[in-house]
């Protein structure tokens, strides 16, 4: 299988939205997961023996030289494309894969070359490109697979599909392409000869050559433009005809395909923040080496002598293997997950010695069940947990309490690597432990059961999960030390994970017929869109066909061409927004609305689907995602919900205080990344505009461009304000461009002047990436670590995209681990206070508190001193504190 790298990869960006395959630092990657997600399924729909990627090297071809208008159309390479094709080529090294890229020649030439040396040597060939021109060497041996959606629809043209689309063979496919033109490399057509035509004189002629030698023959005023215009079709021809003798490094029999080296691939996906399971498990599925790579034996030495305890068995094996101050158990278990419904089905406990047990909770009796409870929530017994918060928030469905929690492995996992992709049980044990977690391991000894294996797979699978559950712990406790992690996981991360199981369980109290009114608010405004749609038109129309959109609004209205994509020119966001600017027609605007009335519709929906039997939603929250150390929510998410548009603000009002409590309180910091920058950078202009009293973006864009403060305009405020927040945040100028809707050179220019005045920022900003180059990590003020070894890399992308990590690491990082501590001061002095006050919510650098009646000034006090006193910064930490009936109500 030959692959066109450059043509695929193009279509792969086009067919993907660059704003949703984005990088935290600003790095596209839309080209390269569609590549890799088209790679990943033709490999295993093909399953070729030999395989190689070609791409082109530049514009500058020896058909540019022969003809130097070739392609000379083409507009410019859009910059989000850039770089992504050498992050391909990357990805296809540690797949081990040929790839090719010859100066002088196309990709299309090194593919020629290839087929016609396979074919000779008795090959079946397949060409996967997006390059109709490849269809002139279909033959019965060889067949081209070329996209027809995106990438991931592909036809098969063999040499009966190109004669019932063209009516033509293969090998005179070339002949036909010489006379109809192709716009897409700026050959110029005969005028008044289109596709039929063309074909009807190669099959009365038979072939190019014999069109020419008896070009008198044509009849009519398109014979005539065919004489007329007999050099430029000549040209034509001889550009089409692809090279087949290109002098290539590498024959093809050495292009078999080889074993991954999975641990690379990994870690480009990381890099690039492609953390969908799916296309890893594809690309790993398809690796000629994978059933090696699936054959890892477990960890020589590894004994485990498990044992299922029936009733009455759990309390002697807890006396005798779960004593106080002993050594360390690890724990397992299996559970479903629903408030007031959610149960414990299965646990396993693996002890040091190699012992193990398994027991089903409901066969518990009072002794057992009073022993295990009693074991759970001494804190003097250590126990080793892989996702604490999930165990602690469904075993208080039990009534169970657990404490003496000495290690969390997927939190120590992501102390010692954040940016991994997986924090799974099983890849951590592969990776740590060299450790399988099926118990197939028994059959080959190294796994000695005391019961027989067949009748107890479900016990021993979770007993060798706990016991690699403990094995790990001892890992980690190693590893947390060399990264200088230990302190974090033991004062910040565990502590944390144990208040949020508890915020997990609380939920906020929800306004069902509040949210209801709304949705059916935004419906009504969605079709309200699509009738003024409509009507603004003249007929009706689909307005979520991007097909459909682009006749409406370039043929039928004739409005300003947007960027041109493979299937048209695009109607996304960005787009509507520039056409709303460029004409008068309301399409535009509508359109804006319909999409933006949708989305809070789907917003709105998913918030009723997730409200409880308690009439709370309850939100789970996660401490593994973010890389910075930032929590994120899931089902629902409630950092989507927009905080400073009218709508936004109307679906906040549907989450309420609960039964028994008087309000919500809202407590948040202000600025908090940039007073992190001001404190790490020492920069006396900035810590001054801070510490002046007066709004920090007006007095700093009064610095940068010279003003008096009260000169100042909105405008102004708006380019200052992102400029701060891009630089806390590894923004590139190309970044801030976009952002600010500015070209790339004044971005760059309001960078340069903001530096001038602030160059404790500016240098601050260097000594980050410089520090970090030489010792490989970054670090926030707390020592939460993340390595970067990108930041030595050849490859200038993935170079930048590490450095853009290493200015934004330790400023969202030092803010994220700011957070926790308050929350963790809170709770504290909440519960020393004994105020039966509570905290329901983290989101973003906002905590949201449910408060008992008569305690709003007390809790605001204490709030107040513990959030503001979590550090001590250059640039002090500011708390604003609101009270309400709803969340929106309580804002500030």
């Amino acid at each position: 299988m030959l692959m066109d790298g450059h043509s695929l990869a193009y279509r792969a960006f086009f067919a993907l939205p660059a704003e949703n395959f984005t990088t935290a630092t600003g790095q596209p990657t839309n080209a390269i997961y569609g590549f890799a997600s088209m790679l990943a399924n033709t490999l295993r729909d093909e399953e070729p023996t030999h395989f190689a990627v070609a791409f082109d090297v530049s514009r500058k071809t020896w058909r540019s030289e022969e003809f130097t208008e070739y392609k000379a159309n083409r507009s410019k390479t859009p910059d989000e494309f850039k770089g992504q094709v050498e992050l391909i080529g990357e990805l296809l090294d540690a797949m081990h894969t040929p790839r090719f890229a010859v100066d002088g020649f196309e990709a299309d030439d090194v593919i020629a070359t290839l087929a016609t040396q396979a074919e000779a040597a008795g090959f079946e060939v397949l060409i996967v490109t997006g390059d109709r021109d490849s269809f002139q060497l279909v033959s019965e041996n060889v067949t081209v697979l070329y996209p027809t959606k995106g990438v991931s629809e592909l036809t098969r043209f063999t040499p009966e599909k190109v004669e019932e689309k063209y009516g033509l063979t293969p090998a005179q496919y070339p002949d036909f392409a010489a006379l109809r033109g192709d716009p897409s490399d700026n050959l110029p057509g005969i005028p008044g000869v289109g596709e039929k035509t063309a074909a009807k004189w190669i099959n009365q002629f038979g072939s190019f050559a014999e069109l020419v030698e008896r070009a008198d023959e044509v009849k009519g005023k398109a014979g005539q433009n065919f004489r007329d215009h007999i050099e430029a079709v000549k040209l034509n021809r001889r550009l089409t005809e692809m090279v087949r003798d290109v002098e290539l490094p590498k024959t093809v029999t050495d292009l078999e395909r080889e074993a991954y080296d999975r641990t690379s691939i990994a870690m480009i996906l990381d890099t690039l923040e492609i953390r969908n399971p799916s296309l890893r498990e594809r690309l790993f599925a398809v690796d000629p080496g994978a059933e090696e790579a699936d054959e890892t034996p477990a960890e020589p030495g590894v004994e485990l002598d498990g044992t299922v305890l029936g009733t009455g068995e759990v309390a002697p094996w807890l006396a005798e293997h779960g004593k106080a101050g002993g050594a360390r158990l690890g724990m397992a278990s299996v559970d479903t997950w629903e408030l007031g419904t959610g149960s414990v089905t299965e646990v396993a406990l693996a002890a040091a010695g190699g012992e193990a047990a398994w027991f089903d909770p409901s066969t518990l009796d009072e002794a057992d069940e009073k022993a295990f409870a009693t074991w759970l929530a001494d804190a003097e017994k250590p126990k080793v947990l892989h996702n604490a918060k999930a165990v602690m928030r469904v075993f208080a469905e039990h009534g169970w309490s657990v404490e003496g929690i000495t290690m969390d492995t997927a939190l120590a996992a992501y102390l010692v690597k954040p940016g991994r992709r997986s924090f799974a049980l099983d890849a951590l044990s592969l990776e740590y432990l060299g450790r399988e977690l099926a118990p197939a391991g028994a059959a080959d000894g190294q796994l000695a059961f005391g019961t027989e294996e067949d009748d107890q797979a479900e016990a021993d699978a979770l007993m060798v999960q706990a016991r690699a559950i403990l094995d790990l712990g001892e890992a980690f406790g190693t590893r947390l030390g060399e990264v200088g992690a230990a302190d974090l996981l033991t004062d910040i991360e565990l502590p944390t994970s144990t208040l949020l199981a508890r915020l997990e369980r609380h939920g906020i109290a929800a306004d069902r017929a509040h949210l209801e009114s709304m949705e059916q608010m935004f419906a009504g405004a969605v079709q309200q869109a699509v009738k003024e749609a409509h009507a603004s038109v003249g007929e009706e129309f689909n307005l979520g066909s991007p097909k459909q959109l682009q006749e409406v609004f370039f043929n039928k209205l004739d409005l300003p061409k947007t960027k041109k994509t493979k299937t048209g020119y695009t109607t996304d966001a960005d787009a509507l927004a520039w056409l709303a600017t460029q004409t008068d027609h309301e399409l535009p605007v509508i359109m804006l609305r319909h999409r933006e009335q949708a989305k809070l519709r789907v917003t709105v929906e998913g918030l009723i689907k997730t409200i409880a039997a308690d009439g709370r939603i309850h939100t789970t929250f996660n401490q593994t995602v973010a890389a910075t150390g930032r929590l994120s929510s899931t089902d629902p998410n409630l950092q989507n919900i927009p905080v400073r548009t009218d709508e936004g603000r109307a679906i906040r009002r549907g989450f309420v205080v609960g039964e028994g409590y008087e309000s919500l309180m809202t407590a948040d910091y202000s600025q908090i990344e940039l007073r992190v920058m001001a404190h790490l950078s020492e920069d006396e202009g900035l810590l001054e505009a801070f510490t002046s009293g007066e709004d920090l973006h007006t007095t700093v864009a009064s610095q940068v461009f010279g003003v008096e403060r009260d000169a100042v305009d909105a405008e102004m405020r708006r380019k200052i304000k992102a400029m701060s927040y891009g630089l806390a945040y590894g923004l590139s100028a190309f970044g801030l461009s976009g952002q600010l809707g500015i070209d790339p050179g004044e971005a760059r220019g309001l960078m340069d002047t903001y530096f001038e005045r602030f160059g404790g920022v500016r240098d601050y900003l260097r000594r980050a990436v410089d520090e970090a180059r030489a010792t490989g990590y970054t670090e926030t003020m707390l020592g939460r670590r993340r390595y970067l070894p990108d930041l030595n890399s050849d490859n200038r992308q993935r170079r930048e995209m590490a450095e853009r990590m290493a200015l934004n690491a330790p400023i969202q990082g030092t803010a994220a681990d700011i957070v926790k501590i308050a929350m963790l001061n809170v709770d504290k002095a909440l519960t020393e206070a004994k105020l039966t006050s509570r905290m329901l919510l983290q989101v973003h650098d906002e905590i949201v508190l449910e408060i008992a009646p008569g305690e709003a000034a007390a809790a605001e006090e204490l709030v107040r001193r513990e959030m503001a006193g979590a550090v001590t910064l250059r640039a002090p930490l500011d708390v604003s504190v609101g009270l309400g009936a709803d969340w929106e109500s309580a804002a500030h």
